[in-house]
């Protein structure tokens, strides 16, 4: 039988533990999740805007792993920011133009498939980057209004700022339309454009900031189709590496220079090349043919039949596929990334993984 002074210790043991809890709790329950960028992370944004299928992935195949219905995510299920949003207790966050009036359910997502860090990248078919931070500023005023001002404030800083963006950039890239400038300086024009939306968010209150980085373009089914031998096509990975050395260098810098800015960056060139390099490692049975498209390597973005040409192919087990489409990493491979990225270690993700971004109450 337990002494007295043993059933003290124990009972103040479990009630610290269950205060902790409770603080944990109560600290994540304000954290949202504000998602930015491209068509990794598009849940649904382009089902709302005028533009073309091409930008689109609001029908068959798309969703049918999870969802079993297209709900405009590029891939056969859930997003590396559903997975994220999962990890960090929260909902499935709503894209931003879905949201009603008085809806506010962990964050917005404001991603855009097809956008770019530059203005011109598909213009007029896509939300770039620097609209998507003007939907945040519509979106703080429309919390202010609802919520108060003191509340709407701490969960603009609270909340973590997760953006994939400049794939667009360099996919759409053409050394000949910018003969007066080097690769090095449309480089430049790039992340000077992106680090132009995290001081406005910064501005605007936002704190903690999630980077994913430019993964290997060079070696995607769309870009493997157009090489003779089948290899990584070499200017688009040099690319990749550019954007990927002169981003980290910015979100250094930032972190210098503003007061309480904070970050992951998630090295998704590396992690995203070796899964593709080695799938089996990784429980996969094919990292270099998609599992829906058509062409060499399924490399054409013919999936679903909408974009132009209506027949494609598609594969009967896409978790077994690294790449669901031409561009688009399979529901599977999404997971493994997003697990990298909230509990990885400092290979894949630095100074912090998402986990320890999310926790961490900031200045």
């Amino acid at each position: 039988m337990s002494s007295p002074t043993l059933r003290t210790v124990l009972f103040a043991m479990l009630a610290s533990l269950f205060v902790s809890a409770r603080c944990d709790n109560q600290s994540r329950k304000d954290v949202a999740l504000f998602i930015f960028g491209d068509s990794l992370n598009d849940a649904g944004t382009n089902n709302y805007i005028n533009t073309t299928e091409s930008f689109r992935a609001n029908f068959p195949p798309y969703g049918e792993t999870f969802f079993h219905y297209p709900t405009g995510r590029f891939s056969d299920g859930r997003l590396m920011v559903d997975f994220i949003a999962e990890y960090a207790n929260l909902p499935l966050i709503p894209p931003y133009l879905q949201m009603k009036e008085g809806e506010f359910m962990g964050g917005a997502n404001f991603a855009s498939g097809g956008a770019g860090a530059l203005v011109g990248t598909h213009k007029g078919f896509v939300v770039d980057l620097k609209m998507q931070l003007k939907q945040l500023e519509q979106l703080e005023k429309k919390l202010r209004k609802e919520m108060g001002s003191e509340k709407a404030k701490r969960i603009i800083k609270e909340g973590v700022y997760l953006i994939s963006i400049g794939s667009n950039d360099y996919s759409s890239y053409n050394p000949a339309q910018f003969q007066s400038i080097s690769t090095e300086d449309y480089v430049g024009i790039v992340i000077g454009n992106i680090t132009t939306v995290l001081k406005g968010i910064y501005e605007e209150g936002g704190r903690k900031f999630a980077m994913i980085g430019v993964g290997p373009l060079g070696c995607a089914p769309s870009s493997r189709a157009s090489t003779r031998n089948g290899s990584c096509l070499v200017e688009a990975n040099n690319l990749a590496k550019l954007h990927n050395v002169a981003l980290t260098s910015a979100l250094t810098k930032l972190e210098t220079e503003l007061q309480g800015f904070e970050y992951s960056y998630f090295d998704f060139y590396t992690t995203g090349g070796e899964i593709i390099q080695y799938p089996s490692k990784y429980g996969f049975k094919e990292g270099k043919t998609a599992c829906c498209g058509s062409g060499p390597y399924r490399g054409n973005s013919t999936c679903g039949g909408r974009r132009g040409v209506k027949e494609y192919s598609l594969c009967r087990h896409p978790e077994k596929y690294v790449f669901f489409d031409a561009g688009h990493p399979s529901e599977r491979a999404n997971r493994q990334l997003a697990q990298l990225m909230w509990n990885g270690s400092l290979s894949a993700v630095r100074p912090r993984n998402l986990k320890a971004l999310f926790k961490h109450e900031g200045a």
